[in-house]
């Protein structure tokens, strides 16, 4: 990340203090097998100061595409295999901005469609919801990440 401090005048002339981190841009993944959302287990997450449940997601590397940062969270998060991918479509191609005063960064979201005789490794905790309006209500109301809430709205509101 990077700290950036600024001098901005305003309307009035005044001179105001203007900090900000830039972040590495992110990816979101809502992986879809067999008629449901898979997801990772609930974690720990320290901003937010308890467990979450969230799609799987990251930050793209340097030299990266978000495609490739896609299929590399899915690895990471659930232990599947991009062989095993059969569609990855893109919710958005430029990224959206998340910025707020204090940060800046563009999320990436996709939407993964696993092979359905595919078996998820057994380390890998999956939490599954069905695809229908009360699978995607009940996780809207589990979500607390707006991001997230984003992703499966974008979704579910373009394709459906």
């Amino acid at each position: 990340m990077t700290l950036i401090g600024e001098h901005l005048q305003d309307q009035h002339g005044e001179i105001l203090e203007y900090w900000r981190i830039e972040k590495a841009d992110s990816v979101i993944v809502l992986p879809i097998q067999s008629g449901h959302i898979l997801l990772p287990s609930p974690s720990y997450r320290p901003g937010v100061g308890q467990v979450t449940l969230d799609f799987p997601g990251g930050r793209i590397t340097a030299g990266q595409q978000p495609e490739q940062a896609a299929i590399a969270t899915l690895k990471r998060e659930l232990g599947i295999e991009a062989t095993e991918i059969t569609q990855l479509l893109p919710l958005n191609t430029q990224g959206w901005a998340v910025n707020s005063s204090f940060s800046n960064q563009k999320l990436y979201g996709f939407v993964a469609h696993i092979e359905y005789h595919t078996q998820l490794p057994v380390n890998f905790v999956v939490t599954t919801y069905p695809i229908s309006s009360v699978g995607v209500r009940d996780l809207l109301q589990r979500f607390t990440c707006l991001q997230c809430r984003a992703v499966l709205l974008e979704w579910w509101l373009d394709f459906q």
